[in-house]
């Protein structure tokens, strides 16, 4: 499958020529989300992104597929249950992304700024992990002593620790995600077009929207874009794009917030697995610390912003907040800013309504003491089989004082989520999270599929999303190490060593062996081995790589957890990208530049 620079004018000429069932506006994980479905359901979709496709948010998170344990302080066990189902939906579907990795969260004796104590942590893991089906598994959740705390993370703060929970969480390449839907949309017919962006609307006589205006920022063309549909996925820009319709007033959606994350040398910071920890600091947040690839990262912030939707930048507050809390829980790391390797910035699309956040900031709901403590005893005498699970959900229902959500509103496909079509015929599916991208995308194409079968008598065919694998992740997702180590046997016999081979199994599934086939077809590029240079060229026949910073940042780890490598890398890769790309002198140049501000920008030159 061809999806380049080569395939991408073809694709706007379609654009141009044919009216669309539905049109996509955004290419992060939501909108990649509902391409993928549309186009496996035979919809004629198209979709487009005004930067690189994950670029926005969905490439700036903290790079979890979480099971959302702490809503269970509030005992929010709808929540809870409905992320854990889903996490293991989106396991399924793409195995070669989300991988199990066991959360480690340190308890301390400091009342008030604790999210748990060692008998409520206990608690709620076992409700964690009957809600997740990984009771008596190599999953299930235990308990450390101090001591044992101490001996695996001997960097951790020692007073008042009282001990730990450990309990079943995924990793996740977010930006991986995003473009392994978008190439299985594009495989089953949709038009994806990145570094396009819509400055406006087409409306039908009767003032209903029936395509956008579009500025290619390549080439600086206008274009049109028909379609019976349009529906509005762009996160962070959900207003912005709705207010392009300047025929009426627009009621504000969105509260996005900021999340900084900052990455050191695992040296500098020795995690052995992800931490969840509070601050300290009484402010109701937690932060984590998440060891990949030899580097620990660590965040996040939650703070609201109204700055540059496209550059959100890491400030001078958010390094001292963080080197604060880091320090404070690590007292022995003693990290300074000279120690950032890297750092993203990110916005969550938080719906203006809904102040809780995922792991921080907001309010997710209170209850009262006597609500707590019932709860827990009612707990704890059901696993003594003492009173029934009838009695438990008795109590889980006369919670007082909760202000947590409890019920999804007719509007909402997943919770923090919202899904409308508006006046003028404009769908927008705002809020939500990474883990939800799935079932949003799955509320999303029933009322599309709805609109088009009642306005233009047009019916698709039914897929099971649940089961429909992303690109890659086409094999047994019981079975990953096995595949990973069959798949690395084909890249070893196309002349890459073990340890490269058995990476490029473990980072693109199955897609891995395209990657491990150009091994054996192509000459390795100038001043890069056979393995970058296969994943490089992987990634520009097939993965829309229009710029340095698209492949440095979002199709590989390179920039953000393998920096130490990336200066030798640059010019060799922004050679061979000028030569496929037919890039001249002025243009070559003009990439060089733009990665060296992405770079310094993670480097927090500017604040060195």
């Amino acid at each position: 499958m061809e999806f380049s620079k080569k395939s991408r004018k073809n694709t706007i000429k379609s654009l141009q020529e044919e009216e669309l069932d539905l049109l996509v506006i955004g290419g992060g994980i939501t909108g990649a989300g509902v391409a993928l479905q549309a186009s496996a359901a035979g919809i004629k979709t198209g979709l487009i992104e005004m930067q690189d496709f994950a670029e926005g948010t969905s490439s700036r998170s903290t790079k979890l597929v979480h099971g959302g344990i702490r809503y269970l302080k509030n005992f929010d066990v709808e929540v809870v249950a409905d992320t854990v189902s889903e996490r293991a939906v989106v396991q399924q579907v793409a195995p070669h992304i989300p991988k199990p990795d066991p959360m480690l969260l340190p308890l301390y004796d400091d009342e008030g700024a604790t999210t748990f104590n060692m008998f409520s942590v206990k608690v709620a893991m076992d409700i964690y992990d009957r809600l997740a089906g990984v009771e008596n598994s190599a999953f299930a959740n235990y308990t450390l002593t101090p001591e044992e705390v101490l001996e695996r993370e001997p960097y951790i703060k020692k007073e008042g620790l009282l001990g730990a929970g450990v309990y079943l969480d995924f990793r996740n390449n977010d930006a991986r995600l995003v473009i392994d839907n978008v190439k299985k949309a594009v495989e089953d017919g949709a038009l994806a077009v990145s570094k396009m962006k819509v400055i406006g609307f087409t409306y039908d006589e009767n003032q209903k929207i029936n395509g956008v205006k579009a500025r290619d920022l390549l080439t600086d063309e206008v274009i049109e874009i028909k379609a019976k549909l349009v529906i509005n996925t762009s996160g962070p820009w959900v207003d912005k794009v709705r207010t392009l319709n300047f025929t009426r007033a627009v009621r504000p959606m969105m509260r996005p917030t900021k999340g900084v994350h900052l990455v050191v040398d695992a040296a500098k910071l020795p995690v052995p697995q992800p931490t969840y920890f509070d601050t300290g600091k009484h402010d109701g947040r937690m932060v984590f610390a998440i060891p990949r690839e030899n580097k620990t990262y660590f965040g996040t912030t939650d703070t609201d912003y109204k700055g540059d939707f496209a550059e959100p930048k890491v400030t001078q507050d958010d390094v001292d907040y963080l080197l604060e809390v880091i320090n404070f829980r690590y007292p022995e790391a003693n990290i300074t800013i000279n120690d950032i390797e890297s750092s993203w910035a990110g916005l969550r699309p938080l719906l203006g309504g809904n102040a809780g956040s995922d792991y921080n900031g907001g309010d997710n709901g209170t209850i009262s003491d006597k609500s707590f403590n019932d709860v827990l005893d009612a707990v704890v005498a059901y696993k003594e089989d003492k009173i029934s699970r009838e009695d438990v959900e008795n109590v889980l229902n006369h919670l007082e004082n909760s202000r947590g959500e409890k019920e999804l509103s007719p509007s909402q496909v997943s919770r923090g989520s919202l899904l409308e079509q508006e006046e003028d015929g404009l769908i927008t599916l705002a809020g939500g999270k990474i883990t939800d991208y799935r079932k949003m995308a799955e509320g999303a194409l029933e009322l599309i599929r709805t609109i088009l079968a009642d306005r233009y008598n047009e019916t698709f065919k039914e897929v099971d999303s649940k089961r429909y694998a992303i690109s890659g992740g086409e094999f047994d997702n019981t079975k990953v190490t096995e595949t990973v180590a069959k798949n690395a046997k084909v890249g070893i016999e196309a002349g890459l060593s073990e340890e490269e081979a058995t990476y490029i199994a473990d980072f693109y599934g199955m897609n891995s062996l395209k990657i491990f086939a150009l091994a054996k077809e192509i000459e390795a590029y100038p001043g890069l081995t056979l393995a970058e240079s296969a994943r490089l060229r992987y990634g520009l026949d097939e993965e829309i790589v229009l710029t340095p910073a698209d492949y440095f940042m979002r199709r590989t780890n390179h920039i953000l957890f393998q920096r130490d490598s990336l200066d030798d890398l640059i010019q060799p890769v922004v050679d061979a990208m000028a030569e496929y790309l037919e890039w001249n002198d002025e243009q070559k140049s003009s990439a060089l530049a733009e990665l060296d501000e992405v770079i310094s920008e993670s480097d927090l030159s500017y604040l060195k």
